[in-house]
């Protein structure tokens, strides 16, 4: 048994704040001298890397479909381990899940698995007494949910505040544990994927979760709300180990092969266990960044290419000649390359009309239409990350489109929302995919890339 104290933040829809109240408290918390272990429910990249600002440890998700609902409380502690208490920021509506599959993946699923109180933002803008009768319901909805606060967002004035209070009092039950007024100081600019990334802002990031943190700070009672989270009980997991995953498998290899790891703005979606298990599974595991540096790390033997926003940056991409022609000279060499939604259109011949790799004979482009959602995907073809057969579960988040979106052997086949398809290319050494993995659920996807780097 561990004890951790630990909540989720979620609420009644996307839009309500959470992200700004959430990421308000990993601050306030860190700012009184607390270690708060940051986490994120879902597949989201973009929000881990203000929680990282906000309590400098790694943001971390907490993804029911893409690990499988046995892992979460696993993660959630290897994550927390050495921390006063974790906060975790729940995705869209509280009972919102995969699409046909019920729960699953849902803010309310995970904070079940973990055995959490839920600290509901409800955006009281627009409504005064009514507000009563939402929290009632979401209280209501679940028992085994178990509702431990409200925190009113976008109050209006005092005596707004007032009433909400008032009516809450004599119709949920649910306490109040704070009030958060309307500010334009704490905004966070978005363009077509969501918030523009904090590795993109640098200091107008870390202004941005200082005033977050402020703002929680002298609306919400911290004291109520470290109180909450230790009410938690026990989880009876034991953490998750990088280290028994790859064991479990046969073990690491040797030698420690240097593989290569793309970063920077241009390539900042990335799970923090994805480098953990390559380096267990025996890689030394180097960052670059395709934006600044002219050369891949000395003696790479391996590449990985995460996701990100090339579209942004192509221009700047493409002028970088001497790194695209280093990967292009490493994939002729038979070097494994994996490469996952960013990483593919970097490694076609254009994106947006701006020269790439040209690995693929495919071109990419922006487009007005969203691709979004889980995928179980099984692999045709062997690849370095995978034996043809290989079941997966992950997600496709992007608004561009690769032409043709599949080679003559094709990654991965599923049934998307408009029937069967066949996606990325698995060509040699190089695997490219739209198709975003979380490799905590597969961790026999690294071990097998280590194995062939």
């Amino acid at each position: 048994m561990v004890t951790v104290p630990r909540l989720v933040v979620a609420a009644p829809s996307s839009g309500s704040g959470k992200t700004t109240v959430a990421t308000g408290l990993m601050a306030a918390l860190a700012a009184r001298g607390l270690a708060v272990s940051p986490h994120k429910v879902g597949p989201d990249y973009i929000d881990p890397g203000y929680h990282a600002l906000a309590t400098g440890r790694p943001g971390r998700n907490l993804d029911a479909f893409l690990c499988g609902p046995e892992r979460i409380a696993r993660l959630l502690l290897h994550g927390a381990a050495g921390a006063d208490l974790a906060v975790v920021e729940g995705v869209m509506g509280l009972f919102d899940g995969t699409a046909g599959r019920g729960e699953l993946a849902s803010t309310a699923h995970v904070a079940k698995l973990l055995r959490a109180p839920v600290v509901l933002v409800v955006d009281a803008s627009s409504q005064s007494r009514s507000v009563a009768a939402l929290v009632h319901g979401f209280a209501s909805w679940d028992p085994e949910v178990r509702l431990g606060g409200v925190i009113l967002n976008r109050v209006a004035s005092d005596r707004h505040e007032q009433l909400l209070r008032e009516a809450l009092e004599e119709g949920s039950g649910v306490p109040v544990l704070g009030a958060v007024r309307r500010s334009e100081a704490v905004a966070t600019p978005s363009r077509h994927l969501g918030l523009i990334p904090a590795v993109e802002r640098n200091a107008a990031a870390l202004r941005a979760v200082r005033d977050m943190g402020a703002l929680v700070d002298r609306s919400v009672d911290l004291d109520a709300v470290l109180a909450l989270a230790r009410s938690a009980p026990p989880l009876p997991d034991r953490p998750w180990d990088p280290a028994a995953e790859i064991a479990a498998l046969g073990g690491p290899v040797t030698g420690r092969p240097r593989l290569a790891l793309a970063g920077g703005a241009a390539f900042s979606f990335s799970y923090a266990e994805h480098a953990e298990l390559l380096t267990a599974a025996g890689a030394e595991v180097v960052p670059f960044d395709p934006l600044h540096d002219e050369k891949l790390p000395g003696g790479t033997s391996g590449l990985v290419i995460g996701g990100g926003f090339p579209e942004v940056y192509a221009a700047e991409l493409s002028a970088n000649a001497p790194l695209r022609s280093a990967v292009a000279a490493l994939a002729a060499s038979g070097v494994p390359i994996a490469a996952e939604c960013a990483g593919l259109l970097y490694l076609t011949r254009s994106l947006d009309g701006h020269p790439m790799c040209g690995l693929l004979d495919a071109d990419a482009r922006m487009t007005d239409r969203l691709t979004l959602g889980y995928r179980e995907a099984v692999a045709l073809h062997d690849s370095p990350l995978a034996p043809a057969g290989t079941r997966v579960h992950g997600h496709e988040f992007h608004r561009t489109r690769c032409e043709p979106g599949s080679g003559p052997a094709p990654a991965w086949a599923w049934r998307g929302p408009t029937g069967p398809a066949t996606e990325g290319f698995a060509h040699g050494p190089v695997h490219a995919s739209y198709l975003h993995l979380h490799w905590a659920g597969s961790p026999g996807i690294p071990l097998r890339l280590v194995r062939h780097v």
